[in-house]
């Protein structure tokens, strides 16, 4: 038998081992190949399925049941609901946005839309579930509150965004117009930052701070602390700054009487026009929320300053037509608010103007405004006194000179009543003229000016390599700069407040003359019809 082997048997049987490996190879693609193509059969049955499922309807969730089942608006309907077990329960709040699948199970929880009407807050029910709002105009509407503003602190005028499919109040907006109002910190303004207004500053002081700092012998006594104050004088001379040094000093001094670290007064600064508006109640209702932020912010037991800035802009007197009779509304509801049945307490209305002579009486009468403060121009000590606020002493000067020297030679020039320093020709209606001087027109702003112009005289001087530091020719350079701005520019328009100046109010005015210092310049003269209306008292 073995002579008839084959001689080849050996690669016989190698051979058939390749053929065997090969099958087994081929064998091993086939079945990735099927297993790839069974993944993507199953994928695209997948997405099949997808593409032909319903789609998942959205809801808002209205209500929450004991159970653990849910209320959900739908399309419209209300519909109570189980969750899908995912899905964590406590995380779904009233508003939340829900997904529901086929068989009306929520699959899926989200926040609550972040869109919706914006509504006024009119009040909040007993039950603190539910509330009246004001929205479109005057329609007034019952809503139900989310879990979130629940347990906020909510004020009648709060804005809030509501949702009209669910009817729910879900967040609450910011108030822009009224919030910045509003400065939590204290002006960064002290009374040693104002020079020349001793008398008036121990006034005020005495109108504002006693009432807090004693109020058991104020209570002992029966006197009741004034509820305003009128600062009243010409523009530029510190009624603004006064105001809020007195924020800041009624804060130290009630942290020092209570023995608190850090002192705290509320300083809401109102500029007249600030409030105004085209529609009809906004201007009132926006006065409404400022009070109501101060009656809110004085319960801490902090003082609260309301400071109306231009006060003659926006409380008029009534029925003088000089506007659009906007002030009939607007002066009684201040009315209301500074003596309605919500007493104010430890709340103080200061109010700055310029032109006291429009504001309306009723506002001015004792137990409103109790108190009103003459802010006048600056004499020569005070000025002199302003003059050293802004020359500090750190200050480069210029060799053989002080700062003495410097404030003396500026109130020297800027006090000359000389022929260089007339300004105004006036006439009277019996025919007696009378001279204003620069002087007469002085304020504390003009004289901050004239230092910062020194001020800018001496560094552009040191920028071009020359000597530096202030002198006296800065200072009188400053002062002739000053007043060469104000010869066509009178800082005050109005005739019957240069009779003032001069002493003679009530007088009325018929001629006006502008002296001109400049060379060449004749003076200039006011026109027909400015000289009739100089003669009426009205505004030039």
């Amino acid at each position: 038998m073995a002579e008839n082997r084959h001689p080849d048997g050996i690669d016989g049987e190698v051979s058939a081992e390749l053929k065997l490996a090969r099958e087994i190879e081929k064998n091993h693609r086939l079945e990735y190949a099927l297993r790839e193509l069974r993944e993507e059969v199953v994928h695209l049955g997948e997405r099949v399925q997808k593409l032909t499922q319903p789609p998942n309807p959205y809801g808002v969730v209205v209500g929450r049941n004991p159970d653990g089942q849910f209320d959900v608006l739908v399309n419209g309907r209300k519909l109570r609901v189980t969750v899908g077990g995912a899905v964590d329960v406590d995380a779904i709040e009233l508003g939340a946005e829900v997904i529901l699948n086929d068989q009306m199970s929520i699959v899926e929880a989200r926040k609550p839309e972040s869109a919706g009407d914006v509504v006024v807050l009119t009040k909040v029910l007993d039950d603190g579930l539910r509330a009246i709002i004001t929205y479109r105009g005057e329609e007034e509407r019952v809503c139900e509150l989310s879990d979130s503003l629940r347990a906020a602190n909510l004020r009648t005028g709060d804005r809030l965004r509501l949702d009209l499919r669910s009817n729910l109040l879900l967040e609450r907006i910011a108030q822009p117009e009224i919030e910045h109002l509003l400065l939590e910190h204290v002006p960064d303004v002290t009374f040693q930052d104002i020079g020349g207004l001793d008398s008036q500053i121990e006034r005020i002081r005495d109108a504002v701070e006693l009432p807090f700092l004693h109020a058991d012998l104020f209570a002992e006594y029966q006197l009741p602390a004034p509820k305003g104050i009128l600062l009243y004088g010409p523009p530029g001379c510190g009624k603004t700054l006064i105001a809020k040094a007195v924020a800041n000093s009624l804060a130290k001094r009630v942290a020092t009487k209570s023995g608190s670290d850090k002192g705290r007064s509320y300083f809401i600064n109102i500029k007249g026009p600030e409030l105004l508006n085209k529609f009809v109640g906004e201007t009132e209702r926006q006065i409404r929320l400022v009070f109501q932020r101060a009656r809110e912010k004085s319960e801490e037991g902090w003082p609260v300053i309301i400071f109306f800035d231009e006060m003659d802009s926006m409380f008029r007197t009534r029925g003088t037509g000089v506007s659009s009779d906007m002030e009939s509304t607007i002066v009684p509801q201040l009315l209301a608010e500074i003596d309605g049945a919500d007493n104010l307490q430890n709340v103080i209305i200061i109010g700055a103007t310029n032109r006291e002579d429009l504001i309306d009486p009723a506002i001015l009468r004792p137990g409103r405004l109790d108190i009103k403060i003459k802010i006048d121009r600056p004499d020569r000590a005070a000025a002199r006194e302003i003059i050293m606020r802004y020359l500090s002493g750190d200050l480069p000067i210029g060799i053989e000179t002080s700062v003495e020297s410097l404030a003396d030679s500026a109130l020297e020039c800027i006090f000359d009543q000389s022929d260089s320093n007339k300004f105004l020709e006036i006439t009277y209606q019996n025919g007696e003229k009378e001279e204003l001087y620069y002087k007469d027109f002085l304020s504390g702003a003009m004289l901050e000016n004239i230092v910062r112009r020194a001020k800018k005289l001496a560094l552009k001087r040191k920028i071009d390599g020359l000597s530096g530091g202030i002198t006296n020719s800065d200072l009188l350079s400053a002062v002739r700069q000053e007043f060469a701005e104000h010869e066509d520019l009178p800082n005050t328009t109005n005739p019957d407040d240069w009779a003032k100046i001069s002493g003679r109010k009530g007088e009325r005015i018929v001629y006006i003359r502008t002296i001109a210092r400049r060379e060449g310049e004749s003076g200039e003269l006011i026109g027909g019809k400015e000289i009739e209306r100089a003669a009426t008292g009205q505004y030039l």
